[in-house]
């Protein structure tokens, strides 16, 4: 009889081996992966559970921009974009076979009721029966501001950013092209996948925010960075530089040459910033070097991820560049790479005499109830520059626009300082145009970026194209 028992014991031991290996593998699911199963975009239970609810509200002042309204067949609400393709960049999409983008996704938890600091509220909800609806958000966007970008932009490639230096709170997010949000969060999802392929499949590439997620050469608007390192090194805006007419790069036959007289052989750091002297600049990098350069750069932002609620891409000045690639290099091009975000805290930070503030979109999480669940203040980030040697280069820049390169930006009766940025990166494309400034009041700074400007080669610079947009913005805001 005992041995008969013997093959039982050992197959029930097996049976309780993986029975435990079992409860083990929920315990572990239950505790460690059940947020990561929940935000799986192939997790068609969650999905179905959040279109069952009453989703948050994204709003600019007191109107909704963004906003759940009850809906009849498969789901119980469908989300709807006021003005979808105006806030696009900034709201993102919501979408059943899609998953999300934008505010839509950072604060998605939020949004949805499942974040973790409402868990008493979802427990309180249980308890009375209360339907359980999710937390809205209110954003630090102007919508004066975030309209004249848009219509100051156009039908044209670009971006614009407007932050408050003094509290990175962004006043205006605009990417063109655009898109309809309401087409991808339909609840008719056969029409939503038909819109998908069809925005995917746009030469423009809508979908992509080229406000944040996208990084470009900054062309002469890094001249900013260059100036800033060279004042923070000891010089002041009336030390001189070399600026011959062109220049053969050292170890290199390449010819870097100017598209402005720079007025002689050599140019005080002032004058060479109005005009935007390439070879007084790449001068003026190479005697710095690299690691000047560079490291006046990070304290600005680039090479980190300037963390906040934007989650945009990392801009980058190169690792470890020689002689003439530093000589490029200080005047935006070579390997650098900046989204109009990072310019936009660029200018910023030297119009916040110095200090950079982390740039920000959302005030507050408020629940159901409007009480505050969360709210972002202003956060310092890094002291980029001296106060005495930020305010010299905002001098620099106010000279930029009245006796400069950026007149065009000029806005009656409001002191602007900014700088141009003309950007090559193709020989067979046209470059990209770029204005960087700050108005004094209203305490604004803003980077405008155009990709595809629509007119002749000829005709693209950074002042006559991306000045007027900036100066619509500063106006909207008076």
């Amino acid at each position: 009889m005992s041995r008969m028992n013997h093959p039982i014991r050992r197959v029930a031991l097996v049976a309780a081996m993986m029975f435990f290996a079992l409860l083990a593998n929920l315990s572990y699911s239950a505790v460690f992966r059940d947020a990561s199963l929940d935000a799986d975009a192939r997790n068609r239970r969650t999905r179905d559970a959040e279109f069952a609810m009453e989703r948050g509200a994204i709003l600019v002042g007191s109107t909704p921009i963004a906003q759940t309204k009850a809906s009849k067949g498969r789901f119980n609400y469908t989300r709807e974009y006021s003005e979808g393709p105006l806030y696009a960049a900034a709201t993102g999409y919501y979408s059943y076979d899609f998953a999300r983008a934008g505010l839509e996704s950072s604060y998605n938890t939020q949004l949805s009721g499942t974040d973790d600091s409402q868990a008493f509220g979802r427990l309180m909800d249980t308890v009375t029966g209360k339907k359980p609806a999710g937390a809205s958000l209110q954003t630090t966007l102007d919508a004066k501001a975030q309209r004249a970008a848009s219509q100051a932009l156009g039908t044209r490639k670009g971006a614009v950013v407007a932050i408050d230096y003094r509290t990175g709170a962004v006043k205006a997010l605009v990417s063109k092209p655009s898109y309809d949000p309401n087409e991808l969060a339909t609840t008719d999802l056969a029409a939503a996948q038909q819109a998908w392929r069809k925005l995917n499949a746009d030469p423009g590439r809508p979908l992509v925010n080229r406000a944040t997620k996208e990084t470009y050469p900054p062309g002469s608007t890094f001249k900013l960075v260059t100036a800033a390192a060279a004042l923070e090194d000891g010089r002041t805006a009336d030390s001189t530089v070399a600026s011959p007419a062109s220049m053969t790069l050292p170890q290199t036959s390449t010819k870097l040459s100017n598209e402005v007289d720079c007025g002689g052989a050599t140019s005080t750091i002032d004058h060479a910033l109005q005009v935007s002297c390439n070879t007084a600049f790449a001068n003026l990098g190479m005697e710095l070097g690299a690691d000047k350069v560079r490291e006046q750069a990070e304290k600005f932002g680039f090479d980190s991820s300037l963390e906040g609620d934007l989650n945009p891409a990392t801009s980058r000045f190169p690792a470890s560049p020689d002689k003439p690639q530093t000589a490029m290099s200080a005047i935006g091009q070579f390997d650098v790479a900046a989204t109009p975000l990072q310019m936009a805290v660029v200018a910023a930070g030297i119009a916040n005499d110095g200090q950079v503030m982390q740039p920000y979109l959302v005030q507050e999480v408020r629940n159901p109830d409007l009480s505050v669940l969360t709210s972002n203040d202003a956060r310092e980030l890094e002291r980029a520059m001296d106060t005495d040697n930020a305010r010299a280069l905002k001098q620099m820049m106010v000279n930029v626009v009245t006796n400069g390169t950026g007149t065009a930006a000029r806005v009656g009766g409001i002191t602007v300082g900014g700088k141009t940025g003309t950007a090559q990166w193709d020989l067979k494309k046209n470059p990209y145009a770029w204005f960087v400034g700050f108005a004094e009041e209203p305490h604004v700074a803003i980077a405008v970026f155009i990709e595809d400007a629509q007119v002749s080669r000829s005709d693209i610079a950074g002042g006559r194209l991306a000045g007027p947009v900036f100066a619509a913005v500063v106006e909207s805001m008076r």
